[in-house]
């Protein structure tokens, strides 16, 4: 299936419209999984892969900014959105035969690989495995990189919109994931309330609860071994929100110590920078696409 759409009416917030870029729907196949792809733009490639019970519409904010220069791929991890269930274990050897995969058919050279949360840990497991496959890699607030201790208010929070998914739960889990959530919501308007509305409604989806049962357990819970990390050899850049409670942002500092990986830091924000602070994000991501990361 192929259609040019906007890329936030996927998710139903039809008035914060793309203007003239063309993003177009596909459906491939990738691992074994039927995975929905949103693409668009000319120029080099970046993939954009969204975090735990997230859905690539997620980066609306951020796909028609990067899409006059790049070809952006943002696809639904599989068993999100409306990708489909993997058949079988999803491992971290599934996922990144998975990603392999999907850059094949989408990118006609080596790709930027952004990856947010649980997607930043897909990401990095990638470059480490395949590094010939990437041109850079930029980690957002990136699970992996130290084992999964978010504060306990956040743990809590979690447990609850996991156990039972309301919107008392999922108001309450979000509290903890942004800054100022009040404002955020006034300013994004419908656009908000579309994307809370969504991220509920594929919550509560028995596919996605087993998506995150395997990725998190196996991909985000454990720490990705710091002779894995140290194998990255594509320039690689941190962007991280100053007031994560999940992904803490002492993780981050201490692999820009041990790595040389350069950090951008955005201010008051949460775990989602693209969502809290998108034109502090947006200067950051390209800058992070311009620079060299890592020790020589």
């Amino acid at each position: 299936m192929r259609k040019v759409i906007p890329v936030v009416t996927a998710f139903g917030a039809e008035e914060r419209l793309l203007g003239d870029v063309a993003i177009t729907e596909r459906e491939l196949r990738c691992a074994h999984v039927r995975t929905a792809v949103l693409a668009g733009g000319e120029g080099p490639p970046v993939v954009l892969l969204h975090g735990a019970g997230e859905f690539a519409a997620r980066w609306f904010g951020v796909i028609p900014a990067l899409a006059g220069s790049h070809r952006v791929v943002a696809p639904d991890l599989p068993g999100h959105g409306s990708s489909g269930a993997a058949d079988g274990r999803l491992d971290a050897d599934r996922t990144t035969r998975w990603l392999d995969e999907l850059i094949a058919q989408t990118c006609a050279e080596p790709p930027t690989v952004v990856g947010h949360l649980l997607g930043g840990a897909v990401a990095a497991r990638f470059a480490a495995a395949h590094p010939d496959r990437l041109a850079r890699l930029v980690l957002v607030d990136s699970y992996g990189l130290t084992p999964f201790r978010p504060e306990p208010a956040f743990a809590l929070a979690l447990a609850g919109f996991v156990a039972r998914p309301t919107e008392r739960s999922r108001d309450r889990l979000f509290r903890q994931c942004v800054v100022e959530p009040d404002r955020l919501r006034d300013e994004l308007g419908a656009a908000m309330t579309a994307f809370e509305t969504h991220v509920l409604a594929t919550a509560r989806r028995r596919r996605q609860k087993a998506a995150l049962r395997g990725l998190f357990t196996r991909l985000a819970l454990p720490a990705i071994p710091e002779a894995d990390l140290a194998r990255i050899a594509v320039p690689t850049s941190l962007v991280w929100g100053r007031e994560d409670r999940q992904a803490r942002l002492r993780g981050a500092e201490a692999a820009h110590e041990r790595y040389g990986w350069p950090l951008h830091i955005i201010e008051d924000s949460g775990a989602d920078p693209a969502l809290e602070r998108l034109e502090a994000f947006l200067t950051a991501l390209r800058a992070a696409l311009a620079e060299g990361g890592g020790r020589p």
